[in-house]
């Protein structure tokens, strides 16, 4: 029966559909099987004492002519490196009481961002001002009062490798992410429910997609760990080298 159904879906619904089974089985799994993918530390011998051997009476050397040493310049101060990124912890510190959240969808999939960390949502109005030369999960900036904001193309972010095709026309909504300058662009926005933190499979472990807190179950939808997200974003501007102002 389920063969049956998985054959009425579109190529698009199939690789939303196993991306979310991905995501559920990503936030399930135990710290100890994302350690198994870490590199174990190999314990170096101690190399054995050298014996010495007996040398034979060597000629006596000629004096060799006094070496002149020359001092070498100090080295120069290396500029201060870019802050590493650490990985989040599991649980966010606004999850440690009941919270509300709003469902968005992106190319079919469900997101959840927790409204205390809701910036604004904004309806898009107007073509989205691209900048040449910009990588794909960039649209452009969006205009406003409160300066200009930074639009992500969400499934290319997202979804990276199984972005269905046009996704990008279907973008109806902006979710601004706290303070950040950055938004998300989505196709819907749902409504706010309550979320009890045992509602959510917590991640244990986060060292992939750091930016996903856990999965909420009963409404099949990816719960996004805001600050972490925006740190991503603004580190990947960094990297990229990309002026976005």
């Amino acid at each position: 029966m389920a063969d049956e159904k998985m054959t009425q879906l579109t190529t698009a619904d199939a690789a939303i559909a196993s991306y979310l089974d991905e995501l559920l089985h990503t936030a399930t799994s135990t710290a100890e099987q994302e350690e198994l993918l870490e590199p174990v530390p190999t314990t170096v011998e101690p190399e054995p004492a050298p014996v010495e051997l007996p040398i034979a009476e060597a000629p006596q050397p000629v004096a060799a002519k006094p070496v002149v040493q020359v001092s070498e310049p100090a080295p120069e101060v290396q500029e201060k490196a870019e802050p590493v990124f650490t990985v989040p912890p599991a649980r966010p510190d606004w999850s440690e009481q009941p919270f509300e959240c709003l469902i968005f969808t992106v190319a079919g999939l469900q997101l959840a961002v927790p409204l205390v960390l809701l910036g604004a949502i904004h309806k898009i109005e107007e073509e989205i001002r691209s900048l040449p030369g910009s990588p794909d999960w960039y649209m452009g900036i969006r205009p406003g009062s409160a300066g200009n904001l930074r639009v992500v193309d969400s499934a290319q972010w997202i979804m990276a490798g199984r972005v269905p095709e046009n996704a990008r026309e279907n973008y109806r909504f902006i979710i601004r992410l706290d303070d950040s300058p950055w938004g998300l662009a989505c196709d819907s926005v749902g409504q706010s429910f309550t979320l009890d933190p045992e509602q959510v499979r917590w991640r244990t472990a986060r060292s992939q997609r750091p930016w996903l807190a856990g999965t909420v179950i009963d409404h099949m939808c990816a719960l996004i760990d805001v600050r972490t997200m925006s740190e991503l974003l603004m580190r990947a501007e960094r990297e990229q080298r990309l002026d976005l102002s």
